[in-house]
């Protein structure tokens, strides 16, 4: 494989020779591609032949281990695992070496039990002298089956579950060990995906470096060995949200993004505010994370920008509320609705609290629907503008999405949640500086409209 020149030469994949390259600093690799780039023949399972044999070629630029390996390579099921990762590397059962893994260096098996022509190890010769053991297991074994043996090397094909992935982590941390992913991103912007990708930012060039760990990225595009006949038959047989996914390795949004706007439609500069829009915030409560979104109004235009953002987790409401007071203690807030539940800290209601604490807070139309489409409608239309500096805020709109039966996802959704409030209710309800009574009657009520026609501002 990857031959100096020809068709398929290693110059023609410069995708994988930068994941196989990134080994030599990075503990954690994900190789996040489309289908049929290659992740797994020529991405995975060709850099676990390496490590297992020491046979590495002469222009291999990753990590290299001088002595034999005790490695891991997993994937969904017991049965994919068996067809799929068995096979590459080792050939079908009764015929060894057809895999990736020469014959003269595969050693000794132990089959698995109760599952037709499943290898539970194998030992292959490495070219110190001594025997690396490779272990198959599968995700369908359950977190407990990884725990226990120290690994060198360990290769996820397919997306793990969190609690795999985190205790395959821990089983290379004793060893200086490494973890590989090969996996196209069906599951969107999971937890596992997350956490090479904390903002939800995709790359726009073809590598993400963060710590310890490393994301390479591949299209199709990036697979000389697919046609464009081949590519063109492939995307017309793919459902229409699982495009990007499969042809790009985009993480999937379900059904689709709540909000399809390019970030660059909406993000601005941060300016000062100017003295005579009113303003106003989102409020969304709860005891995981309590978030808020202020707004500044111009009234002229009708545009609204977002300005400041806040969003913390597990603290006494007075730590929330003394930060909004910071923002301004005169500007007014729309609360969610559910505040009108208990608190877990005394009983009263939360919006109470609130109130004694100095919040000027009314409760905001929590319409779901309605309000995502009044937010994109301002979204499409240039209605709404974001400063640029609200990471926050931008990590939450890009992972808001619906899932595949056009649900909203309900996760990292509080920033959303807040900004949807300001848009539905928080405009109508915002203020200008106490003492500016040029403008303050005109956030009152009865306020002129873009077209003089006192109707306020447009949905």
């Amino acid at each position: 494989m990857f031959p100096e020149t020809g068709p398929l030469a290693r110059t023609r994949y410069p995708r994988h020779m930068a994941f196989f390259a990134a080994g030599a600093k990075y503990r954690e690799r994900l190789f996040m591609a489309a289908n049929r780039v290659g992740k797994t023949e020529g991405a995975g399972g060709y850099e676990m032949t390496m490590h297992l044999t020491g046979r590495y070629p002469s222009w291999w630029e990753g990590r290299r281990f001088e002595a034999p390996v005790v490695a891991l390579a997993a994937g969904d099921t017991v049965q994919t695992v068996r067809d799929i990762l068995q096979k590459k590397l080792l050939g079908p059962l009764g015929s060894p070496g057809e895999g990736l893994i020469p014959a003269c260096d595969v050693g000794e098996m132990r089959r698995k039990s109760g599952v037709a022509e499943a290898v539970e190890h194998v030992r292959v010769r490495h070219a110190s002298g001594g025997e690396s053991l490779l272990y198959f297991k599968s995700y369908d074994q359950r977190r407990i089956a990884f725990q226990g043996t120290e690994l060198d090397v360990v290769w996820l094909d397919e997306e793990p579950p969190l609690d795999v992935y985190a205790e395959c982590l821990l089983r290379t941390m004793t060893t200086g060990g490494m973890l590989m992913l090969t996996f196209t991103p069906l599951s969107g912007l999971s937890e596992v995906v997350m956490r090479f990708l904390p903002d939800g930012r995709i790359p726009k060039s073809s590598a993400r470096r963060k710590g310890s760990k490393h994301v390479t990225m591949a299209t199709w595009d990036d697979a000389p060995h697919l046609s464009r006949e081949q590519k063109r038959e492939l995307l017309e047989a793919i459902p229409p949200h699982q495009r990007d996914a499969r042809s790009k390795g985009v993480p999937a949004l379900g059904s689709g993004a709540i909000y399809p706007v390019r970030e660059e439609e909406l993000l601005v500069a941060p300016f000062d505010i100017p003295e005579h829009w009113p303003r106003a915030y989102g409020l969304d409560v709860g005891w995981n994370c309590t978030a808020a979104v202020w707004g500044a109004w111009d009234r002229e235009e009708d545009v609204v920008y977002l300005y400041a953002e806040y969003a913390r987790g597990q603290v006494e409401p007075a730590e929330h509320a003394k930060a909004i007071r910071a923002n301004g203690a005169w500007v007014p807030g729309v609360i969610d609705p559910a505040s009108r539940g208990r608190s877990q800290h005394d009983g009263t209601r939360l919006v109470e609290e609130y109130r004694r604490m100095g919040l000027r807070l009314a409760f905001a139309d929590n319409a779901v629907e309605a309000g995502l489409q009044k937010v994109l409608q301002r979204m499409a239309s240039g209605r709404l503008k974001v400063f640029r500096n609200l990471g926050g805020w931008l990590a939450e709109f890009r992972l808001y999405r619906r899932d595949g039966e056009g649900r909203v996802v309900k996760k990292l959704d509080h920033l959303m949640d807040a900004t949807r409030y300001l848009v539905m209710s928080g405009v109508r309800a915002a203020k200008t500086r106490p003492g500016d009574n040029r403008r303050q009657s005109h956030a009152d009520g009865g306020r002129p409209g873009r077209d003089g026609s006192g109707q306020g501002p447009k949905a």
